[in-house]
């Protein structure tokens, strides 16, 4: 047992090791793509409660301004490459996951059961992609040897 413990141990010093802090000015993709995601999420949310939608017969302006504002920080943070930005957004494709897939479970027809899985497949390796992302934000900037 203490082998298998040395072993992983051994692994998370060379994935550590291996990770290199972000350059000044550097964006990662995964945060671009999440940084634009937020982004469209927060114009699209804006555009729906200017155009009347409804949702069970009523305007959710309150909520939805709301969830527009979450976005707009989102973007933001994700764009400045905060790291409680992107812990944020990990928090919130984790939990979009996790309704996808109970969704999934169910889902009454083909193209209910379709969405859920389009959407478990954006965020599933979206979520994945952001976690490096984030340890390499965290990361203390290295000096140059010499």
């Amino acid at each position: 047992m203490a082998r298998g413990y040395a072993r992983s141990r051994e692994k998370d010093e060379a994935a550590r090791a291996a990770l290199v802090p972000l350059a000044p000015g550097e964006r990662p993709w995964p945060i671009v793509v999440a940084a634009v995601l937020a982004a469209l999420f927060a114009v699209l949310n804006l555009v729906l409660i200017l155009a009347g939608w409804e949702v069970d017969g009523e305007r959710p302006v309150a909520s939805g301004l709301v969830f527009v504002g979450v976005m707009v920080v989102a973007a933001v943070g994700l764009w400045r490459l905060k790291y409680w930005a992107v812990l944020g957004f990990e928090v919130l494709l984790g939990v979009t996951f996790i309704g996808a897939l109970l969704s999934l479970l169910r889902a009454g027809d083909a193209w209910g059961a379709l969405l859920a899985v389009v959407v478990m497949a954006l965020t599933g390796p979206l979520f994945y992609l952001l976690i490096r992302q984030m340890a390499r934000i965290q990361m203390p900037k290295r000096r140059p040897s010499g």
